[in-house]
């Protein structure tokens, strides 16, 4: 029995899904906006010790303003003695540019899409699925919050979060044999990886760069995290089995019969194994997009060598699925430009200068709930979690410090600011990719999260405001 991933299900119509912004167009219109600032603000820098910025070096830069820059034929290259804003030319070559500096991560969503495909093709996903939900009687309030925590388990305490996307068509594929909307079946993957963010118990992507630049031990205050993502875990499952009482969706669902062959059998094995290598091998070696590519690859291999496919099977599926994973890598792509631009034409420092300045003098509790928001607002501007600590905590942390605000509670607030806008960031590559998988339009997400976004916004205030109280 075949699978269909993307057939809406009851209550959500093609043509609604049709009727919504294409995320691609979503996306330029975010680069045109950046566009528009390349020409509003100022053109400035800080000095650099390496990537990391030196506070107090902000400095102006003489910037062309003219409107006729706009339609300049040439894409004049910004330096320290000149700066230019953003051209329709350079825009236009900017997109092909972030999607190099991108590559790596767009062909890794690629082989992911390829892979799944190949395990698709072998019929072990069909009958996988139907022996779980027997297993699980098809409760619901059973599978979606123990999904929903395993996930942001391996989120908050390994750092994965683009790993997920080989999950996001194997929870999709379950939602559809449990009745599920798509939107309900992404919250339950989507949930878990962006909370697990928020906290980051001891997360070795963000902790190193965030907690070096503050001058705190790694991984040091990890009792406070471990009870932000605690709440966050219970905010995320209440509002999700809320959903499932709104949406009136059945408690369980009777599995179809199905039998599972010996090859199917042993294809779900090399995907439990390939599964763990990943959550082991990924943090204790360093695996980056390119070696995640390769491993994905080889996995691809080895599902259809046991799954007995022949070669031109196992190549037509790979190349199906890659074709699936498409929209998802141009939107990665397209997300990159936007820091592009920015840097290019010199504002983005100007963005980080204006925004930390407003804090100077305040009271620490104040201090540490806008270092959230502007956290927040740099979630718009740079996608990368470890590339905002790096242009952003050497200027915060500093200001944090002269106001009384300790170091750990200063990573604690970056950490919040930068999860909980990463909920509904319309600059996110990997959220808009997530989103194009499970054919959800950005607005449907955005007015489904925002009762838990703004959930999680007043348990950061509370939480800022009583760690500067404390003194963690």
């Amino acid at each position: 029995m075949s699978t269909t991933l993307h057939t809406p299900s009851e209550g959500q119509s093609a043509p609604a899904h049709k009727r919504a912004l294409h995320p691609v167009l979503m996306m330029l219109g975010i680069l045109l906006f950046a566009v528009a600032l390349t020409y509003v603000l100022d053109a400035g820098q800080f000095k650099r010790q390496g990537h990391l910025v030196v506070p107090a070096s902000y400095h102006l830069i003489p910037k062309d303003n003219s409107p006729a820059a706009l339609f300049a034929l040439s894409t004049p290259i910004s330096t320290a003695a000149r700066a230019y804003p953003a051209s329709a030319v350079s825009l236009i070559h900017a997109i092909p540019e972030g999607l190099t500096k991108s590559a790596a991560l767009v062909f890794m969503v690629m082989f992911v899409g390829g892979m799944f495909e190949v395990f698709k093709a072998t019929g072990a996903l069909d009958s996988g699925l139907n022996r779980l939900v027997g297993l699980s009687r098809g409760n619901l309030y059973v599978l979606g919050p123990l999904l929903i925590v395993a996930v942001g388990l391996g989120s908050t305490f390994l750092g994965l979060i683009s790993e997920y996307l080989v999950l996001l068509p194997v929870v999709l594929a379950l939602g559809e044999r449990l009745k599920l909307s798509p939107l309900l079946s992404l919250a339950m993957l989507t949930f878990g990886a962006k909370l697990g963010y928020i906290a980051s118990v001891s997360n070795p992507i963000v902790l190193p760069v965030a907690q070096g630049i503050a001058g705190v031990p790694l991984f040091s205050g990890a009792s406070v995290r471990l009870a932000v993502f605690v709440v966050s875990m219970i905010l995320a499952i209440a509002y999700f089995i809320y959903a499932l009482r709104r949406a009136k969706v059945a408690a369980s669902v009777t599995p179809e019969m199905s039998t599972i062959t010996l090859s199917q059998k042993a294809v779900l094995l090399v995907m439990a194994l390939a599964t763990v290598a990943l959550v082991w091998a990924a943090p204790a070696y360093k695996w980056h997009n390119g070696e995640l590519s390769a491993f994905y690859i080889f996995v691809a291999v080895a599902i259809a060598v046991v799954g007995r496919l022949d070669a031109r099977e196992t190549a037509d599926a790979f190349v199906q699925g890659m074709k699936g994973m498409m929209l998802a890598a141009i939107l990665i792509g397209l997300a990159a430009t936007i820091e592009l631009i920015l840097q290019q034409s010199m504002v983005l420092d100007t963005v980080i200068d204006k925004l930390s300045s407003m804090l100077n003098g305040r009271p620490p509790a104040v201090v540490a709930v806008g270092i959230m928001g502007i956290e927040a607002v740099l979630d718009l501007l740079v996608p990368s979690t470890s590339g905002k600590a790096a242009i952003s905590m050497p200027i915060l942390a500093p200001i944090a410090h002269l106001s009384g605000l300790s170091p750990q509670t200063c990573v604690l607030a970056f950490l919040l600011g930068n999860g909980i806008m990463g909920i509904i960031n319309p600059a996110s590559g990997l959220t808009l990719a997530f989103l194009a998988i499970a054919k959800v339009g950005y607005g449907q997400w955005v007015r489904f999260a925002m009762p838990l976004v703004v959930a999680l916004l007043l348990m950061g205030v509370v939480t800022v405001t009583l760690a500067t109280r404390f003194g963690y």
